[in-house]
């Protein structure tokens, strides 16, 4: 089984002279894995979700995504990459004022060149597979904090993505809903999506199967290599 994730040795500098955000960061994500990458603020994470969602290239070091060198990879393939097989998450929701839940949602097939009347069919299945089914025709300002999370979810998932990125998923929602929106992640999961969650919550991140916690840019734990030891 080829890995959705794999970095090696992976790097990524900024300024002048050169600061390492990520410094030789090496791992492996399998499908249908469930990961939370842990560590507190300033730790690499933003730059390493960045680098696995195609967002960013290493300064050095080799990133596969879905089987593919992001190195080999001009701007247009990385798009592609990202809009086929790579569903965002962010803490901030994303969504557009004034926009119908079902029309937030076919946005995120926008980019594959699919019939409008096609993205909203399958919007609406894909607000219907969290749990909005109800919320068809909202706004974003009609919904709660859980719900706008799950629309976001909705719209990360529309295209059935393998890779599922969420960054901070729960970082604006009260415990219960926070809570809900794990266990929805879980679903997804259990439906065959891999899902790889970024957080500075280690509590959450304790709820989770696999757990790499990164420092400095630096790997400085990971549950699964702790476990075949």
């Amino acid at each position: 089984m080829n890995p959705v994730i794999s970095l090696d040795n992976v790097q990524r500098a900024y300024g002048d002279p050169p600061v390492l955000a990520c410094a030789g960061v090496s791992f492996q994500v399998y499908p249908g894995e469930f990961v939370a990458i842990v560590g507190p603020s300033g730790s690499g994470k933003s730059t390493l979700l960045n680098l696995i969602g195609t967002l960013d290239r290493p300064t050095a070091g080799s990133a596969h995504i879905d089987g593919l060198n992001v190195d080999d990879l001009d701007d247009r393939s990385l798009s592609a990459l990202r809009a086929y097989r790579i569903g965002f998450v962010f803490q901030q929701f994303h969504l557009a004022e004034g926009v119908t839940t079902i029309d937030n949602v076919a946005d995120g097939l926008l980019y594959t060149g699919t019939p409008l009347s096609e993205r909203r069919r399958q919007a609406v299945t894909a607000l219907k597979r969290v749990g909005l089914g109800h919320r068809l025709d909202h706004r974003p300002n009609q919904l709660s904090g859980g719900e706008r999370q799950r629309v976001a979810i909705a719209r990360a998932v529309v295209g059935n993505p393998p890779l599922l990125l969420a960054d901070e998923p729960t970082g604006n929602l009260d415990s219960t809903a926070g809570a809900a929106i794990v266990e929805l992640l879980h679903e997804l999961n259990a439906q065959g999506a891999t899902v790889v969650v970024i957080t500075h919550d280690n509590d959450l991140a304790a709820r989770l199967p696999r757990r790499i916690a990164i420092r400095d840019g630096r790997v400085v734990s990971d549950s699964a290599q702790e476990m075949g030891a």
